[in-house]
């Protein structure tokens, strides 16, 4: 993945040479990741090895960084969030971000606007078809919600946006085995309707089932890139992520 580059038409995300620095402390050293449209791209590594700080590099979280992140064919090295946001990029966080106060219908509808190619396929009705428990708490307060609740509503929240990415990072992380599968088919549903998709999850054989491309990092660097199979079958892996 990092030297099987897509045709410049077809690519989201093309970041090269990528340094991130909170404070004084080297997290990301020289990554480069690419991903194109309707692809899955897995991303693994044990704890502490960069790979929030990765993501939240390439959103525009973290201020301190340097290389290039070009999205959708524009050099978007130095921008903000807000504008990564608009350009069709989701993001669905670790603490999973929803408005305690608003209702699960005002958490989806104040996010709804059409994709960048005017795309509106995630409608309200859609999500709450994909997440029937969503349906059952309409009226819910965020705040109200389970866990497993609150990670369906980021989810559906995300694809109210109608991206074109949408990155999820640890989407299934302390939650009860079948709202993990549910979220899993969620995924799944989500390649098949041809959004490209970047993974981070613990459960690495189900990234890895699921993706076309997958990197792992190890202290702030890439140590192993490929398709999903070549990673699978990679003798290295187990080491990487301490199986």
């Amino acid at each position: 993945m990092t030297e099987n580059h897509q045709p410049a038409g077809d690519s989201i995300v093309d970041a090269q040479g990528l340094h991130a620095w909170y404070g004084s402390s080297h997290v990301l050293h020289g990554i480069a990741l690419a991903i194109a449209r309707g692809q899955t791209v897995g991303l693994l590594g044990r704890n502490g090895m960069g790979k929030s700080t990765l993501i939240r590099t390439l959103l525009g979280h973290v201020t301190q960084r340097s290389g290039r992140i070009t999205l959708f064919g524009q050099d978007m090295s130095r921008a903000k969030p807000h504008a990564v946001a608009r350009l069709g990029v989701a993001y669905v966080p670790e603490g999973r971000g929803v408005f305690p106060n608003l209702s699960v219908r005002e958490n989806l509808v104040m996010a709804a606007r059409p994709g960048r190619q005017g795309q509106q396929d995630w409608s309200y009705a859609r999500v709450l078809d994909t997440f029937p428990r969503l349906q059952e708490r309409i009226s819910h307060l965020g705040a109200q919600l389970s866990g497993g609740e609150q990670q369906m509503l980021s989810i559906g929240r995300a694809l109210m946006t109608h991206p074109e990415l949408i990155i999820l990072d640890e989407a299934t992380e302390g939650l009860a085995p079948l709202i993990v599968a549910e979220i899993w088919r969620v995924i799944g549903d989500i390649r098949r309707s041809g959004i490209a998709t970047l993974i981070v999850d613990r459960d690495y054989r189900r990234v890895l089932a699921r993706a076309d491309q997958a990197l792992v990092l190890q202290k702030g660097q890439v140590v192993l890139a490929g398709s999903a199979d070549e990673v699978a079958g990679s003798a290295a892996l187990a080491g990487y992520l301490g199986v």
